[in-house]
């Protein structure tokens, strides 16, 4: 075999293993993801319960340990921040320290959330394939006969799904999370490093405004 061909041959092998790698998609199902990620946050919240009443510092920890991994901190942001992510209205810089103060924020918001659903029994929805590049999941919490609806928005982020947004009861909290900020640029003056450094995203307020 002569060096043209041998080139010729490690190319094209190369290039069937990167643009295997780029397209492969995760191994897990949307569903069987979601189904992870919820079974070893809420069994951790169960296990611990009787040390997490009236501490919001551990159950922040566990939620941290438990549900950070799995968040696209960077799509949340870009959701949130709408127009104020493009190179128009913020820098670079700007939008790293909203990322970092919102995924702080992002988790508290989350601990409170599980904390209050940690007891109650949840079951997950028939899951319907629809090819897109953000599945959705959705699993009931049943709380005091109640079922509270929860929706994930997953993307795949190098062969791994990641949480980019999340819906509660009906509620897109990416968009409301987004109204606040706006609300919190306008409060501010219009000073986006103000905004940034000021807003506290509220999952209930958002919630509760249906």
């Amino acid at each position: 075999m002569n060096t043209l061909v041998k080139h010729v041959l490690t190319a094209s092998i190369l290039s069937t293993m990167m643009a295997t790698t780029a397209f492969a998609a995760p191994a897990e199902t949307p569903p069987a993801f979601v189904k992870k990620v919820a079974d070893g946050l809420i069994s951790r919240l169960k296990a611990d319960n009787a040390k997490l009443q009236n501490n919001p510092a551990a159950v922040k920890a566990i939620v941290r340990q438990n549900l950070d991994p799995y968040i696209d901190s960077q799509s949340f942001t870009r959701i949130v921040m709408g127009t104020y992510a493009t190179n128009q209205y913020s820098t670079a810089a700007q939008r790293a320290q909203f990322e970092s103060n919102f995924r702080e924020t992002l988790i508290e918001n989350y601990g409170s959330a599980f904390a209050k659903f940690s007891n109650q029994s949840y079951s997950l929805r028939p899951y319907k394939e629809t090819n897109s590049k953000n599945p959705v999941v959705t699993m009931d919490f049943n709380n005091k006969g109640e079922k509270i609806p929860v929706s994930f928005q997953l993307v795949d982020k190098g062969n791994q799904w990641k949480i980019r947004n999340i819906n509660v009861s009906g509620i897109d909290l990416g968009l409301q999370f987004r109204n606040q900020f706006a609300s919190t640029v306008k409060i501010n003056g219009g000073s986006l490093d103000k905004a940034i450094a000021n807003f506290q995203p509220d999952a209930d307020a958002a919630i509760n405004k249906k």
